[in-house]
């Protein structure tokens, strides 16, 4: 019995030995040696980086006076950052996107070293991402939402056209005019010879045979006036950024002396500025395909055979809907527009043309 106290008993003072162990060793032994790294290795001291300190546009030659240093810890700087040091890498290089105060500049933000203005093409195709292309549509107030766009704007674009039936083999819009084709008569008793076909050409108009459903009779009708086009509205595309509205500027070199070249002329006091020129143009950034498109398109509206129209989107509004084109027929399905019956009775005057109502013109009230 005194043993197996015993026992009890060293097993307890055993325990409480481990115990004293694992203490010095977690709060005093593990600590020192922690603290001894963090004295072995010193913090490295921040350098000198190279930051922007002004907005700058994309197309920008740099100069010192773009740049600024400020300290940055080392163990942070990410690759292609320049140092103080480097400024003259970086003088005279060309930006390539527009750039913000107080950014890290990079190497990704410039072009090429050494790659010049006349190198690198006009400032617009740095807006032009890869794999797209820029291409200008004629527009008016109109079409073009009142020339509320303006550059960075989305934009959909509307296509109208208009389509007739045509002969497959003569490409002519039917109905096709008839002919009347003479028959030879008999041979003449001088030479013998029988008088060639001969054809002639009317002003008929080809027509179709109807069975008159009160009198039973054939009847050979002919159209009244020429075949009418149809009319469909579709979206062509979706969210288009807007590149330029109106011409772009052109970069004349200078070729005459000062007291050669024509003085801007100055509106004399009292007098109201000229306003600016009328847009009648647009650039948009498009898909190569979107392009080829767009020029079919235009050499279409040229002929008044298709018409473009634009739809401004939202500022932050890049979602895509499914539209469906629009026909006479999708205008009476989709919004429930009734055909008028024929009634035994109408207005008088007869209405043919819907016209613009003239209102008076007045003078605004002070």
């Amino acid at each position: 019995m005194r043993r197996g106290r015993l026992f009890i008993f060293l097993a307890f003072i055993l325990i409480l030995g481990l115990v004293a162990v694992l203490v010095v060793w977690r709060f005093f032994i593990v600590p020192s040696q922690q603290s001894a790294e963090v004295q072995a290795t010193p913090t490295l001291p921040p350098v000198e980086i190279l930051v922007v300190s002004q907005a700058i546009p994309k197309g920008t030659v740099l100069d010192e006076t773009m740049l600024a240093s400020v300290p940055w810890q080392q163990d942070s700087i990410a690759p292609g950052m320049y140092k103080s040091s480097q400024i003259n890498e970086v003088i005279g290089r060309i930006v390539r996107f527009d750039l913000q105060a107080g950014m890290p500049l990079l190497s990704s933000m410039l072009l090429s070293e050494g790659e010049q203005i006349s190198a690198a093409g006009s400032p617009w195709s740095l807006s032009i991402p890869p794999g797209m292309v820029a291409v200008s549509v004629p527009v008016n107030r109109l079409s073009a939402v009142s020339y509320a766009p303006q550059p960075g704007d989305h934009v959909d674009v509307i296509v109208s056209m208009l389509f007739v039936d045509v002969d497959t083999d003569f490409q002519s819009i039917l109905p096709n005019n008839t002919g009347v084709v003479i028959a030879s008569g008999p041979l003449d008793p001088t030479t013998g010879e029988r008088a060639p076909l001969t054809v002639d050409i009317s002003n008929g108009v080809y027509g179709k045979t109807i069975i008159d459903p009160v009198l039973g009779q054939a009847v050979y009708v002919v159209p009244s006036e020429a075949q009418r086009s149809r009319i469909v509205s579709h979206m062509l595309l979706q969210d288009v950024v807007v590149l330029q509205v109106g011409d772009f500027p052109l970069k004349v070199e200078q070729t005459t002396t000062p007291q050669e070249a024509t003085p801007t002329p100055v509106p004399e006091e009292g007098q109201a500025p000229p306003p600016p020129p009328v847009p009648d143009i647009i650039t948009l950034i498009v898909r190569p395909q979107d392009a080829v498109t767009l020029n079919y398109l235009m050499l279409a509206q040229s002929q008044l055979a298709a018409q473009l129209s634009l739809a401004l989107r939202g500022a932050n509004d890049s979602s895509r809907e499914s539209t469906l084109p629009v026909t006479l027929g999708f205008l009476l399905e989709q919004y429930q527009v009734p055909v008028p019956a024929k009634l035994p009775f109408s207005l008088n005057p007869r209405i043919d043309i819907l016209s613009p109502i003239q209102l008076p013109i007045t003078q605004p009230t002070q």
